[in-house]
C-alpha cells in the first residue's frame, strides 16, 4: 500500500510503499476513503507533542470499509463502513477507566501517534474504538466528525446550560459546533485572527451572533467560552469575556504558554478548564446527533500525496472548515 509516513519531527511527510497491516485478534484491517487532517497532525509534526512513534502513519479521523476481521470482532461485518477516531485504544482496568473516564487512561493509544492512522490506503484499527456512521455523510464530510466534532462536543458539554458562547479560533471543530449550538438555540461569538476579514466572514455565513478579533472584547458578557486556537494568550482575553461564575476550555492538546494575569479575572468563581481526548460515549453521542442537527462539514479536499500541502494550507491559517485526504479508493 501508499503511505505517508513521517520519520523524525520537524521534516515533511515521505511517500512509501508499505505491507497491508494484517488485524490482530482484536482488530479489523481498514480500506481508508478518507482521513481529515487535524492540527493535531501539525503539532505532531512540528514536534510540540512528546514520544510519537516513529515511522508514524499519521491521521486520526478516518472513514473507510472493513475488508477483514480479527477473531475476536463480532461488532461489525465486512464491507461495512466505519470511522476511526483519535482514541484508540485504553486498559479498561484502571480506575479512570473503571470510572467512565477512559479519555485520561494512562496506557491509553492513540490513533496517529502510538498506532498508525490513516495516511495510507489501509490502517487497523481496534474494533472496539470504531464507530458506525450514519448513511447521509459522505466519506468526505463524515471525516472532520470524528475530532473536530468528536473532541469539539466533549468541549462543548462543558459549557453546560451557557446561552452566550464564545468560539476563540474558528476552524475544523468551531464550524460544527457552531451549527449544533444554533439547534439548540444559542448564540456563538466567534473571535478570529485580528484583521482576518475573509475568515470573519465564514461564522457569519454559519449564523454567528457576533464576529470580531481575538484580542477584542465581545459586546455582552459570556457565559462560557472554548479555545479552540492553540494560543495562550488567548485564556486571559477569554476571562476577561466571561460573566461571574462562567467557564473557560481549551480544547486543544497542545497550546502555547499561559501568560501571567490578574487574579480579579478569574475570581468570582470562572472556572478554567481543559479538554484531554474523547470516550467512546462522547463519540455515541455526537455521532447520533449529528444528522438529526443535520450537522453539514464544508472540506476541502487533498490526495494522499499532498498531505504536506494540505498540512502547510492549515498551519498558515488558509483552510475554512477542513482539509481531508482524498484515498485512491473512493
Amino acid at each position: 500500500m501508499q503511505a505517508m509516513i513521517l520519520e523524525a519531527p520537524y521534516q515533511p511527510l515521505r511517500l512509501a510503499d508499505l505491507p497491508i497491516p494484517k488485524p490482530n485478534p482484536d482488530q479489523v484491517l481498514i480500506r481508508v476513503h478518507a482521513c481529515a487532517v487535524c492540527r493535531t497532525d501539525l503539532h505532531i509534526v512540528d514536534g510540540e507533542l512528546a514520544h510519537p512513534k516513529f515511522p508514524l502513519v499519521l491521521g486520526h479521523q478516518i472513514v473507510g470499509t472493513i475488508e477483514k476481521m480479527g477473531e475476536g470482532v463480532n461488532k461489525f461485518s465486512i464491507g461495512q463502513r466505519v470511522g476511526v477516531p483519535w482514541l484508540g485504544h485504553t486498559c479498561d482496568r484502571c480506575g479512570y477507566c473503571l470510572s467512565g473516564r477512559e479519555n485520561l487512561c494512562d496506557r491509553a493509544e492513540f490513533t496517529g501517534y502510538n498506532l498508525d492512522g490513516g495516511y495510507a490506503e489501509y490502517t487497523v484499527a481496534d474494533h472496539r474504538f470504531c464507530f458506525t456512521l450514519d448513511p447521509s455523510y459522505p466519506d468526505l464530510q463524515a471525516a472532520p466528525l470524528l475530532c473536530g466534532g468528536l473532541i469539539g462536543y466533549r468541549a462543548y458539554k462543558m459549557t453546560a446550560n451557557a446561552e452566550k458562547i464564545g468560539f476563540y479560533g474558528f476552524g475544523s471543530a468551531a464550524h460544527i459546533l457552531i451549527q449544533l449550538a444554533r439547534y439548540q438555540r444559542r448564540q456563538v461569538y466567534a473571535f478570529t485572527r485580528a484583521g482576518d476579514v475573509k475568515g470573519q466572514e465564514f461564522p457569519r455565513q454559519l449564523g454567528a451572533t457576533w464576529v470580531g478579533d481575538s484580542d477584542t472584547l465581545p459586546p455582552q458578557t459570556l457565559d462560557a467560552a472554548i479555545i479552540f486556537a492553540p494560543v495562550g494568550k488567548l485564556v486571559p482575553a477569554a476571562l476577561r469575556a466571561v460573566a461571574k461564575g462562567g467557564v473557560v476550555i481549551c480544547a486543544g492538546i497542545h497550546m502555547s504558554d499561559i501568560p501571567s494575569f490578574p487574579y480579579d479575572i478569574l475570581w468570582e468563581e470562572r472556572v478554567l478548564r481543559s479538554v484531554a481526548n474523547l470516550t467512546r460515549k462522547d463519540g455515541e453521542e455526537f455521532l447520533a446527533l449529528a444528522p438529526k442537527v443535520p450537522i453539514r462539514t464544508e472540506v476541502n479536499p487533498f490526495p494522499l500525496t499532498q498531505a504536506n500541502e494540505a498540512l502547510d494550507t492549515l498551519r498558515n491559517g488558509k483552510i475554512q472548515g477542513s482539509a481531508v485526504l482524498v484515498l485512491s479508493s473512493i
